[in-house]
């Protein structure tokens, strides 16, 4: 809205300026004055105001006729009614070549005016009288004026003695007229402008001849169909009869919602500021978006048959896990020994995290691995062949190749003696899991430094 109004704004702005320039530019300050010729400057007087658009402009200064006989007159001045008017507003000024007067009626009593039209600046200025009557004065030429004849004096043809000296007008014009018919006809059309209008307007119509048919064909193309649906036509009149009638019931609820709409506008205005900044600054983002359109289109194409990929995917992740339901369902006692032994751990992980901070904090790790490099250092040699690593040969009665097995020296377990392994570790840990549960519910102070504590021990061995 506020865009809108800065530019109708501007546009007054610059067309204001463009009027003061094209005013000024005749030449200055000094007064304008044109000379316009007229068929009948009659009731016309020196003094009169001069109009254009109804604002007073100037005034006429005087009124002649061009005598052939007496002076030199220019083309088409010829006995013709010179009237000399200045403009004094030079916002009005220069007249151009398309420029119009017209001799109008001011009052009841006679009074006259002349109305202007300064023409348009696509039109050259009108151009300067070099010399004979007028020199120096801007000329207008009789085809650009107008002399409409008074209703006053058309009403007084129907009183006598007027009707009757028109009658003989009448009978003798065609006498005085008969080698100027080209010069009455234009004297008609100039005395009824609407005549010359008309004429125009008929040129304009057989210069567009074509068109008219085209739009004659055109609204029978139109026609045709709207005359096939005329039953839907109909109907259509009807329904808006009625919606009509519907709306006259309602006339004060409507006219509250438009005394109503001025306030609705006002508290809409701040809306439509927001949502054109809104608009502003989402173009860049919905310039990106439109880019990658194609792209987001090409993703959702493919990503049809990854979906159907997809499903039968599920299905069988489904169909697996009802399969492994029951096993899963059998880990929740594991499950809960392991929570109960995470729980019991927390004290002892604790510990652990403090003394290995401790020990990082202290710089024990690194004095571990100097201890390691060290140590190996002194183990090993270096000698001028590079490093060499110091080793002890152990040699005895199972150090040498056997295709046989050697008494005392097989690695390998015998399943008699693998089985009794299992049995008994199977003992131990169900021995130290209830000596770890009886110490958890009777050990009051620390239950669970306790049960952690006989875990190692039974993970070392000690408690065998």
């Amino acid at each position: 809205m506020r865009r809108l109004v800065s530019i109708a704004a501007t546009l007054v702005v610059a067309g204001v300026a463009a009027t003061l320039l094209l005013g000024s530019s005749y030449g200055g300050g000094d007064p304008y004055t044109v000379r316009a010729y007229f068929d009948d400057a009659a009731f016309a007087v020196a003094g009169e105001d001069v109009r254009i658009a109804g604002a007073p402009v100037g005034t006429i200064g005087s009124l002649s006729v061009c005598v052939p006989r007496k002076q030199p007159c220019a083309p088409g001045t010829a006995y013709k009614a010179a009237v000399t008017f200045t403009i004094n507003r030079a916002g009005f000024t220069p007249f151009h070549a398309n420029a119009f007067c017209a001799i109008r009626p001011q009052s009841l009593i006679g009074e006259k005016y002349m109305d202007c039209d300064p023409g348009t600046s696509a039109a050259p200025p009108l151009p300067k009288i070099r010399s004979g009557p007028g020199a120096g004065q801007y000329y207008l030429p009789v085809t650009h004026t107008s002399s409409p004849v008074d209703t006053d004096i058309v009403q007084d043809i129907y009183r006598q003695p007027v009707r009757q000296q028109f009658a003989l007008i009448i009978n003798e014009l065609g006498t005085g007229l008969a080698a100027r018919g080209s010069d009455l006809n234009a004297v008609i059309h100039r005395a009824n402008p609407a005549l010359g209008y008309t004429d125009q307007v008929l040129k304009i119509l057989a210069a567009q001849n074509r068109q008219l048919a085209q739009l004659a064909r055109d609204s029978d193309t139109v026609l045709t169909p709207l005359a096939r649906d005329r039953e839907a036509i109909r109907q259509w009149v009807i329904q808006s009869n009625t919606t009509s009638v519907a709306s006259a019931t309602r006339a004060r609820d409507i006219a509250a919602s438009f005394h109503l709409l001025p306030s609705f506008l006002r508290q809409l205005k701040p809306l439509m500021a927001d949502l054109a900044s809104l608009s502003d600054q989402a173009t860049p983002v919905l310039n990106s978006l439109s880019q990658a359109g194609p792209a987001l289109a090409k993703q959702y194409e493919e990503l049809v048959p990854f979906a159907k990929v997809a499903r039968q995917s599920l299905i069988s992740l489904g169909a697996a896990a009802e399969q492994q339901q029951p096993a899963l369902l059998a880990t929740i006692p594991l499950d809960k020994q392991l929570l109960n032994l995470g729980q019991a751990s927390v004290p002892s992980f604790s510990a652990l995290d403090r003394l290995l901070s401790s020990f990082n904090n202290t710089g024990g790790i690194e004095d571990l691995m100097g201890v390691l490099f060290n140590g190996t250092g002194a183990t090993n040699g270096f000698d001028a062949d590079g490093h060499y690593i110091r080793t002890e040969a152990l040699v005895g009665s199972c150090t040498g190749y056997a295709k046989t097995v050697v008494a005392g020296c097989s690695a390998n377990f015998t399943h008699t003696g693998a089985a009794a392994d299992v049995a008994s570790a199977n003992a131990q840990a169900a021995k130290w899991t209830k000596a770890a549960q009886e110490a958890s519910y009777t050990t009051s102070r620390s239950p669970r430094t306790a049960v952690l504590g006989n875990l190692i021990q039974y993970l070392t061995g000690d408690g065998a």
